[in-house]
């Protein structure tokens, strides 16, 4: 399968949520030979020094999701990456539309922004299910478009 289309998650830290919905999206779509591949990148990545979060590695080992479907850790988000992308999503609008708009101000429209809060403000039981939800949304509005 040629993939021809790329999904950007950006989140703060490239850590945690974004991490999860790129495993997930890149496991289902390989699965259903989309055509399409999924990134993360983060907005601060400075913020975290370690690879990827424990309960992101706990959740897709739940779901036999191989750490092969998301990419390395710590990967800063750039212009060449918004340019690069068909479809981009913030995990969440307000946290990360204040950020993009200070880094990146001429795409903060340009977003599809999602509202699942870090887990400081939810504990990742609850976050990544909901993660997990809309990335499946995803994943099936591109499997069967105009449904």
């Amino acid at each position: 399968m040629v993939v021809s289309k790329r999904v950007l998650f950006i989140c703060t830290a490239n850590y945690y949520r974004s991490r999860f919905a790129e495993a997930l999206f890149n496991f289902h779509a390989d699965k259903r030979n989309l055509g399409w591949t999924a990134q993360s990148r983060g907005l601060a990545t400075y913020l975290v020094n370690e690879d990827l979060s424990r309960c992101t590695a706990h959740a897709l080992h739940e779901r036999g999701i191989d750490l092969a479907h998301t990419s390395r850790a710590g990967s800063q988000l750039t212009e060449v990456d918004l340019e690069n992308s068909d479809l981009l999503i913030a995990l969440e609008e307000k946290e990360h539309r204040p950020l993009i708009d200070q880094l990146f101000p001429s795409w903060v429209d340009k977003i599809r922004y999602w509202n699942v809060p870090d887990m400081k403000d939810l504990p990742p039981e609850e976050a990544l299910p909901m993660v997990e939800a809309l990335t499946m949304d995803l994943v099936y509005s591109i499997d069967h478009p105009g449904n």
